[in-house]
């Protein structure tokens, strides 16, 4: 590769060729046999003689190799969830947004080979900060093939982003949550009774309510079973002192909400 610069944010040259791969190997914290994969990995299609020789190929291989760490990573650390919760959990970690801060957070967007057009916005797309990550987990791996060094450089950057994303759709799931808690302290398992159902068939309305050893909490209403067997999960978790009400959210407005349809 002939010699390029890398542009930062602002557009303005930061590094040589030489200079950024030593960084960036720093940051990796790991040393590439094949400077050519490494190169590739830093290089946009705007500053590549070809599409071929770009980042495009190796983000395609590293969102693979990422979702294969992240999905392995979930399925050991919480055995308790369910398919659909993992897969939220893992969409939320995998996506662009969180690709995009881990490469910020490292600095790599820094040593990103662009073309001159490119350098003269004042901001660089997300879609760019994604794809160096992407592309240098590809690259350490095919320079490595080494899953176990590429695991923990993942692990050691998305640990952080996994317990977040598994803590906010552990709040959100109310069931699950309730569950958790109910099989721990209460010696039970919650179960759901459908007490009522009203509307015509394209527009029912469902009442559920939660019962654990006996007790039976609050009913709620929803459009579907799974949507007022949450919201009643969610009104037992109150009951339970195991949330707060949001500040902004008014118990009348909600009892509202609960009224089936007329």
């Amino acid at each position: 590769m002939s010699a390029v610069f890398a542009i930062g944010r602002d557009g303005i040259p930061v590094v040589s060729e030489r200079r950024s791969f030593q960084e960036v190997q720093a940051i990796l914290g790991y040393t590439f046999r094949d400077k050519d994969l490494l190169a590739a990995a830093l290089t946009h299609a705007s500053c590549a003689t070809h599409r071929l020789n770009s980042n495009e190929r190796l983000e395609f291989f590293g969102d693979a190799v990422l979702g294969m760490i992240v999905c392995e990573e979930l399925y050991d650390r919480f055995p308790h969830l369910l398919e659909g919760e993992l897969t939220k959990i893992k969409s939320a970690v995998v996506s662009r947004r969180t690709c995009a801060a881990a490469s910020h957070e490292l600095g790599l967007i820094e040593h990103l080979f662009l073309g001159k057009g490119m350098g003269q916005r004042g901001r660089l797309p997300e879609s760019l900060a994604a794809a160096v990550f992407e592309a240098l987990i590809a690259a350490m791996y095919l320079d490595s093939r080494d899953l176990n060094l590429v695991r923990d450089f993942v692990l050691r950057i998305m640990g952080r982003h996994i317990e977040e994303s598994a803590n906010s759709e552990h709040q959100r799931n109310y069931k699950s949550q309730l569950q958790q808690y109910a099989q721990k302290y209460l010696g039970g398992t919650p179960t759901y009774d459908l007490l009522d159902e009203q509307g015509p068939d394209h527009h029912k309305c469902f009442e559920v309510c939660v019962v654990i050893n006996g007790r039976r909490f609050a009913s709620a209403w929803g459009p579907s079973k799974k949507d007022a067997e949450q919201k009643a999960a969610y009104n037992a978790v109150l009951e339970l002192d195991l949330v707060s009400m949001p500040e902004d959210e008014d118990v009348d407005s909600e009892a509202e909400e609960s009224i089936p349809p007329a």
